[in-house]
């Protein structure tokens, strides 16, 4: 297949300017095309994943992918797809952001310097920052009318609320977006935008610049907007935000949002998301169809994604803290996985003299990390065969917590029925 062909197989192709001469374009050699972001964030998100992959895909066909941070557009605010104005950001935020987002960004596209079409990321800003609010005016705005600006949804959509409305600085992003295209036209030859549909407006508004005063054709195309099977947003868990950084969203919790997927989401996301081809897809939907209990499409899209945002090793400890959570046992489990199982469970903390010599009374350190209520409950836990040290189960009331219990001199994993944890920090 070819890229188009593939993106339209995998649902990715949502709308596309002259999509018929883009085709005969992209057969004669590579192009040089760009998505961009707002780094309104010491990360990415999941929701930010879609076109950064469709990048590497046109990568992986031989094309040159740029991803373009907003730190001049990312101070102003894209007015799409929201309902009330963004909080500004100041420009040592944006610049402190985007070299957070940076290593990110190596997960997903190759910058290889010894590859022909290798990635680059660049920054509005640097030729943003030099232009005077004059000379826009008259070599950028002189271009579009107020009415065609209006007539965009993302425009549209805020002035129809009263209540809210829109200002003149987000009003007047379309406009700096456009202006990315252009410029990256005329300095790299750059021939294609990609991004979300909300972006169709500002991508067509680059275009339409770029003709307007370069004589150039230039294209672009629009991905959908992923929404879960029950119309939620994609992206969102009850804790918020998926992030790529592990700091704020844990190998082990990114996994576990993408094997709970929705039945009905799991090829859908196999081929949104990952660089699997059509016969393995076309496998996994078959037997996904005939047993979706089984799971194998939802593990399938789990391993692929934690493999792709955090590495191999990473995944097998996320993978192996899972099965720790579900009852496994430890045998081979590696300092990272077990640090993931107690990041996501009660801690309690447990001095080190106390497991020396005797040791330390399970009864007394069910009670203590918050297990069982009282030393008389915890008996009863315990001869009832509902307690678990290191996921072996302990029958036994008599009997203590010892040096020997301890994991990477730091971890002790109690568990209680087939769900209650707490993992007991050495200190």
């Amino acid at each position: 297949m070819t890229i188009l062909e593939d993106l339209e197989w995998r649902g990715l192709l949502h709308d596309c300017t002259a999509k018929e001469e883009l085709a005969s374009r992209l057969e004669k050699e590579p192009i040089v095309l760009y998505a961009g972001f707002d780094p309104t964030a010491d990360s990415l998100h999941v929701g930010n994943l879609v076109p950064l992959i469709a990048l590497r895909r046109f990568q992986n066909f031989g094309h040159a992918p740029i991803a373009l941070a907003g730190g001049a557009t990312g101070s102003i605010g894209d007015p799409s797809g929201k309902k009330s104005e963004r909080q500004l950001l100041s420009q040592e935020t944006l610049e402190n952001n985007i070299a957070a987002v940076r290593t990110q960004l190596s997960s997903i596209l190759d910058f290889s310097e010894d590859i022909p079409n290798t990635a680059r990321l660049v920054d509005n800003n640097t030729w943003m920052a030099p232009i005077s609010y004059l000379d826009f005016l008259r070599d950028v705005g002189k271009h579009f009318t107020v009415n065609a600006m209006v007539a965009k949804e993302s425009v549209r959509a805020r002035m129809e609320d009263r209540d809210v409305g829109i200002s003149y600085t987000e009003f007047s992003y379309m406009l700096l977006q456009g202006y990315d295209f252009y410029h990256l036209n005329q300095s790299e030859n750059c021939e294609l935008q990609i991004g979300g549909s909300d972006q169709w407006g500002n991508i067509t508004i680059g275009a339409e610049l770029t003709r307007k005063k370069a004589g150039a054709t230039v294209f672009g195309l629009t991905l959908p907007l992923i929404t879960n099977a029950d119309g939620s947003k994609f992206g969102k868990s009850e804790s918020g935000a998926i992030w790529l950084d592990p700091k704020r969203t844990s190998v082990y919790r990114f996994y576990q949002y993408f094997i709970n997927v929705d039945d009905r989401d799991a090829i859908r996301y196999i081929k949104y998301f990952t660089f699997l081809g059509k016969e393995s897809i076309d496998d996994l939907e078959s037997r996904h169809n005939e047993n979706p209990g089984a799971r194998e499409a939802h593990r399938a899209l789990a391993r692929e994604m934690t493999n792709l945002i955090h590495g191999e090793s990473a995944t097998e400890d996320a993978i192996h803290a899972s099965k720790i959570l579900f009852g496994g046992g430890l045998d081979g489990i590696s300092e990272n996985a077990l640090s993931e199982v107690a990041n996501e469970i009660p801690n309690s903390s447990i001095s080190a003299d106390s497991l020396s010599g005797e040791g330390k009374p399970l009864l007394e350190a069910l009670v203590e990390c918050g297990l069982s209520s009282s030393k008389g409950q915890a008996k009863k836990d315990i001869q009832g065969g509902g307690v678990n040290v290191n996921n072996c189960r302990i029958q036994d009331i008599q009997t203590k917590l010892t040096e020997s219990d301890v994991h990477f001199g730091k971890y002790i994993l109690l568990r209680r029925g087939k769900k209650n944890y707490a993992a007991l920090i050495v200190e």
